[in-house]
Parts: C-alpha cells; sequence; structure tokens
C-alpha cells in the first residue's frame, strides 16, 4: 500500500498551539519534580525520568493508554471544542455554503442525539432491504461495488486509487486485502485463551447487532457463527503485517485478463464500470493470493450467509452513527478489546469526528486561530539544520561505499517537507451536508471522499494534497511523494516551543523531523529512491551490511516484554526503530552545532545532554492498560512507549556520558554492541 505511510504515532488528535497552553498552565519544559532520583538512570530510564509523573497521572477511566500525547490532545480537544461551540451558536447568521457554516452544520447535526434516538435505526432499512432483495450472486457483486461506492464498508477487499510505486507519476487503481473485523488475522487463527475469549466477544457484538435490527436471538447467534466463519476463512487468506511491510511482496501488477483467469467469478471490468472508474488495462493487486480465496469464498458460500455477512458489513460500519443501543453495543465490544472503562463523551467524539470528515475545513479555523506563524519559521531552521546533520552522517558512514553514499544524499536533498497545514485547501465541492441529518451527513461525506479518491486517476498527481489534517498530533514519511509532513498540531508543547532551550526542542520536536527523515531509510522506505520509485539504489555489498545491521536492531527489541509473555514484535516494528534510532542521532548531532550543545551551562541542575535526553523521554512517558497493550503490538508498527524512552539512548554514546552509565547497570550495552545504522 502506498498512502500514507509512516507515522511519528498511531492515532490522531487535536491540539492547540503552545502559546495557548501557557496561558492556561504554565510549562516547566523539563520538570524535575516529575523524575524519580531514586533510580540509576542506566538502571531504569523510564523511571528515572518520568516516574513520579507516570505515578501521578493514571490512566482515566475513559482512555486506554495515558501519556504526553493524550494529555495535550485531552486539554486541546476542549479548545477545538470551544471553536465549535462558537461556530454554533453564530450558525443562523453564517452565509451558506461558507466554511463556518458548513463545520457548524456538520456538528450540530453530530450533536443533535435526540433526532438520533428518535430514528433508531431507519437510516440503514433501505439498505439492508436491497441485501435481502438480492437473488443471485452476480447480484451480490454489484451490491459489493455499491458499498464502496457509497462508503458503507469495504466487505471482501479494499480498492483505492494511489500512485504506482514502480511509476509514480501515474494514478492507479490497487486492490488489497480486508473483508475483517477483528484487529489482526491473528485473532481468528491463534487458539490460545485470550484469543478465545475475544472471538467469543466479537460474535456476542455481531449478535448484539442484529438483534437490535429485529432479528430473533437463536438466528442472531447463528448469523454471528456464519460471519466468523466467513472473516476466519478470508483471514487464513491474508499476508501477515511484517509480509505486508516488503514493499516489492504488494506490488504485483496484472493485465486485466491475465487476472480475470485467476477470478473467474468476479467480472472485473464490470466491477470496474460499478465502481465507476473507466476501464483499465492493468491492475495493482496487494495479495493475489487473497483476491483468489475471495474469489472462491463469493463462489461455494451459500448465498444466504454471504448476505448475512453483507448486512454485518453495513451494521458494524454505521453502529456509531444510529440511536445509543447501537453506540452502546460497539462500546461494550471495544471496552473488552481496549480495557477503556468509560465511554468517551459524545462531545469529544464528535469533536474528532469532525474533524476526521472534513479536517480541512475545520482545520482553516483552527490554524487562523491557533497556528503561530514563528512556529512554521523556527521548523524551517530546524529542518535546514537537520537536513545539514544527516547529511554529515552519511557521508562518515563507515559500512557504507561511496556510490551509495551519494545516492543516499541525493534522496535526502530530494525531501519536500510540508509544515503546518496545506498550501491549497480541499473545499469539499459538491459535499452536501445538513444540520438535522447526521446520518445522510456521514453518507455524503464517505460517498464525496470516495469519488475524490477515483477522480485523481488520468490526471497529475497532486502533490499540495496532505494526509493529515492541520490540527492532528502527529507526523508522517510518504516514500512514493519522498516527502515529511508536520501538520500544526505537533508544532507544540512537548515536542518544540518557541522559547524553550535548544536542547528541549532538539530532544523534542528535531528528533520526530529526523525520525520521519529516516523513515526514507528504514528498511522498507529505502527501497524508494529520490523520485519516490521503487527501485533500487544500493550496491549489494551495502544493502547486505545494512540488512545485517537491521538484524541486530530486531534483536534488542525481541527482547522486550509487554504484557505476560508477549514481546514487542522486532521484524514488525523495525521501521518504526529505525525511524527513532536515525531521528535522535540526528538530532543530537544538529544540537550540538548550536551554542547551547556545545556548552556545559546547567540549567535547573541538569546538563544540555542530559535535558536533550530528557526531552525525548517525556514524550513517550506513559501506560496503557493490558488489554490494548496486547492488541497494540499485533496492529501498531510502533514499540510501547516505555522502550522507545531508551530503545535508542541505549545505542548513543552520549547518553552513556551525559548520566554516567557504567558497566554493571542494567541497562548498560558494550560499546561494540551498540547499533549505528545512519
Amino acid at each position: 500500500m502506498n498512502k500514507i505511510y509512516s507515522f511519528l504515532a498511531i492515532g490522531g488528535g487535536l491540539l492547540l498551539s503552545q502559546l495557548s497552553f501557557a496561558q492556561e498552565k504554565p510549562i516547566k519544559y523539563i520538570d524535575r519534580a516529575n523524575m524519580n532520583f531514586s533510580v540509576k538512570p542506566g538502571d531504569d530510564f523510564v523511571e528515572y525520568s518520568n516516574g513520579i509523573w507516570t505515578k501521578n497521572n493514571p490512566i482515566p477511566p475513559k482512555e486506554t493508554r495515558w501519556g504526553s500525547f493524550n494529555e495535550i490532545r485531552e486539554f486541546n480537544i476542549k479548545a477545538v471544542k470551544s471553536i465549535l461551540d462558537e461556530t454554533v451558536a453564530k450558525q443562523a447568521s453564517l452565509p451558506k455554503g461558507s466554511v463556518e457554516r458548513r463545520v457548524a452544520d456538520f456538528y450540530m447535526a453530530a450533536m443533535d442525539s435526540l433526532k438520533i434516538e428518535s430514528l433508531g435505526f431507519d437510516p440503514i432499512k433501505s439498505d439492508l432491504k436491497k441485501i435481502q432483495d438480492i437473488q443471485v450472486r452476480e447480484d451480490l457483486l454489484r451490491e459489493i461495488a455499491r458499498f464502496k461506492t457509497q462508503g458503507l464498508g469495504s466487505p471482501f477487499f479494499g480498492f483505492y486509487v494511489g500512485q504506482d510505486r514502480k511509476n509514480v507519476k501515474k494514478m492507479v487503481p490497487q486492490f488489497g486485502q480486508g473483508g475483517t473485523s477483528l484487529p489482526d488475522r491473528d485473532y481468528y487463527l491463534k487458539t490460545d485463551p485470550r484469543t478465545l475469549k475475544i472471538q467469543e466477544a466479537f460474535k456476542k457484538y455481531i449478535a448484539t447487532l442484529f438483534e437490535l435490527i429485529g432479528t430473533p436471538t437463536n438466528q442472531a447467534k447463528s448469523s454471528a457463527e456464519q460471519i466468523f466463519l466467513i472473516e476466519k476463512r478470508l483471514a487464513t487468506a491474508q499476508m501477515a503485517r511484517v509480509e505486508m511491510r516488503d514493499p516489492y511482496k504488494t506490488y504485483n501488477k496484472f493485465l486485466l485478463t491475465d487476472f480475470q483467469k485467476k477470478t473467474p467469478f468476479i467480472n472485473w471490468s464490470e466491477q470496474f464500470k460499478l465502481l465507476g472508474i473507466p476501464s483499465q488495462d492493468s491492475i495493482l493487486i496487494a495479495s493475489p493470493n487473497f483476491l483468489v480465496e475471495v474469489n472462491n469464498t463469493l463462489t461455494d458460500t451459500p448465498l444466504e450467509n454471504l448476505k448475512t455477512y453483507l448486512t454485518w458489513n453495513l451494521l458494524k460500519g454505521s453502529a456509531s452513527y444510529l440511536s445509543s443501543p447501537f453506540v452502546k453495543a460497539s462500546f461494550e465490544y471495544s471496552k473488552f478489546l481496549s480495557g477503556q472503562e468509560t465511554q468517551t463523551p459524545r462531545w469529544q467524539r464528535m469533536s474528532n469526528l469532525t474533524d476526521g470528515t472534513i479536517g480541512e475545513l475545520l482545520g482553516q479555523l483552527y490554524v487562523a486561530k491557533h497556528f503561530k506563524p514563528e512556529a512554521k519559521e523556527r521548523m524551517k531552521e530546524l529542518l535546514a539544520n537537520m537536513r545539514t546533520a544527516f547529511s554529515n552522517r552519511i557521508n562518515r558512514l563507515e559500512w557504507m561505499s561511496e556510490p551509495t553514499k551519494k545516492k543516499a544524499q541525493e534522496k535526502l536533498n530530494a525531501f519536500t517537507p510540508k509544515v503546518g497545514y496545506p498550501d491549497k485547501w480541499k473545499t469539499y465541492e459538491g459535499l452536501e451536508l445538513s444540520e438535522n441529518s447526521f446520518y445522510q451527513n456521514m453518507k455524503n461525506a464517505s460517498i464525496w471522499a470516495y469519488n475524490d479518491n477515483i477522480n485523481q486517476l488520468g490526471k497529475p498527481v497532486d502533490r499540495t494534497k496532505w494526509g493529515m489534517t492541520p490540527p492532528t498530533v502527529n507526523a508522517y514519511y510518504s516514500p512514493t511523494m519522498n516527502e515529511i509532513v508536520f501538520p500544526a498540531g505537533i508544532l507544540q508543547f512537548p515536542f518544540f516551543a518557541a522559547d524553550a532551550d535548544d536542547a528541549f526542542n532538539y530532544g523534542g520536536i528535531a528528533a520526530v523531523i529526523g525520525h520521519e527523515m529516516s523513515h526514507g531509510f528504514d528498511d522498507s522506505g529505502s527501497q524508494y529512491d529520490n523520485d519516490g520509485t521503487l527501485r533500487n539504489w544500493w550496491t549489494p555489498e551495502d544493502l547486505s551490511k545494512f540488512k545485517a545491521k537491521t538484524v541486530q536492531l530486531g534483536a534488542q527489541f525481541d527482547q522486550y516484554t509487554v504484557v505476560d509473555t508477549i514481546h514487542v514484535n522486532g521484524k514488525f516494528t523495525m521501521g518504526e526503530n529505525i525511524g527513532d534510532l536515525g531521528g535522535l542521532n540526528i538530532a543530537y548531532e544538529a544540537f550540538k552545532m548550536t551554542k547551547q550543545g556545545q556548552s556545559k551551562k546547567k540549567i535547573d541542575g541538569l546538563t544540555p545532554d542530559q535535558r536533550f535526553f530528557l526531552a525525548w523521554a517525556q514524550v513517550w512517558r506513559g501506560a496503557s492498560r493490558p488489554e490494548m497493550a496486547a492488541q497494540m503490538i499485533k496492529t501498531d508498527p510502533h514499540s510501547p512507549g516505555q522502550y522507545r524512552t531508551i530503545g535508542t539512548p541505549v545505542n548513543m554514546d552520549a547518553w552513556y556520558e551525559a548520566f554516567q552509565v557504567k558497566p554493571g547497570d542494567k541497562l548498560y550495552k558494550k560499546p561494540e554492541d551498540r547499533i549505528k545504522i545512519w
């Protein structure tokens, strides 16, 4: 897949400017009161750097995790709510079609719980009937296509239009594996007690939703079993997440006529018409064997069972937008998976939904009120310094030959940075939003998003598009665009503050910049060249040396325990671990170019180098509920925060010197065992 590729952290969020945050709660950039000085940093750097903070900040009942990201999102979602409330308050006087009016209409409809309750599941009754009216398998194929174009769900397989990774100037139709509901294929295939309990909770959830639309209890339970078996069959055919990280394994181009022979029941030419796209000579398939199994499933599964599966896809996709019994059922199921104790308040869920649905309308209001130009200017300076530091490090690599270094420099120089918000906003032209029809708004938005995606076919690649909204607390790297993107939301404390010392900013936001830069050179991103094409630029010898280093890093993270006997998966988290390892090293080198980085002057009893590493540690402080930790280790390509805190520093000589870490300390690694890649 080649949509947004690599993130700093899983999950989105909304964030106010640092200056506004400071007005509410004065910031002490590195607060000694959060640290546990009774612990040696070389024994437990997580506890040393943030032990008191973690003790004083337990996970709230409505959260599954709690840390720096969550703390800021919690504060700032309230600030975003104030934007929405202010907009709603003047809704009647706003011109129809204006940015503010459209945002107000969407949020008003989303918050109109009385109207939503009165409708029950009326909004989906016509779609339920269309499923029941299916008489033959060909009708089923037409309904599957309608689901995708109408935003009703993505049964059986995924579909989108994206860049051809070997011809990045061209947008092409792409099909991927999908059709399952549990967080990972392992939840269908494993039989340990934890997994079996999750399977039973899943079946209970399915049955509950069916009962809510009037299905008798016994029939609902039977439907749940049928659906589970269909999804298990699909899961068995899916590639595992580690395998999916290989961009060559997921790049399979077929002539349409050739692929038609592999999947004879699915008439692809007809599917293209139904999907609203022009006839194609060739298509890209992420997992050909999976689509062969989809073809077989559609052929030999009883039609009534397939109709039941489609009904389930409609129910699970719409439950959050229907009346409270559906919302409650969804929460009870997610609570079992994540350990979350209480439902997130509706205003918070709907504020996030507004950002996720019409984020570049809301984003315009957010940026106008909260984004400070000086943050963007400071970022330009940091980006330039980080590029210089990375270039210097490439030149000094002892394991890489000159020809490969030259190619690496070309790629680094070709990076396109995006900061704050898009130069060209989405207008959402043609998207109809009403103040009194929440479900229809969501359906209209899904249809609009689908058409916006497929309308890219036959047009030049739009390099102005963003894959995240401006208020998002995250960042990403796209290999096919060769771009690093930093939304306005992340340019804040604890990542960045305009008036903080360099040690704080380089240990925070500069390390984030370096993390995203390093994604262009991780085990997957390094397979794309300077213009984003999936094409080898390594000599065989250098590639072999690089892979040997990644094996070392994978082995390090494999040793970290998450819950019970569950360990970090070093191969699955490899890209993010390389991102951290490269990012913090590059940031440290850039920090050493600054006046503070070259001094020994202490602030609040802490040296510049200590503040640099503590800034890094406080970004990743926090805890997760055991249920969520167990789930994320299967689905999140990032290592847990505590292991991001220590995973890179233990490989950096500077960390040992900063905190006088010596042989015998629990985290000590011999100099020859410290892993250095970029």
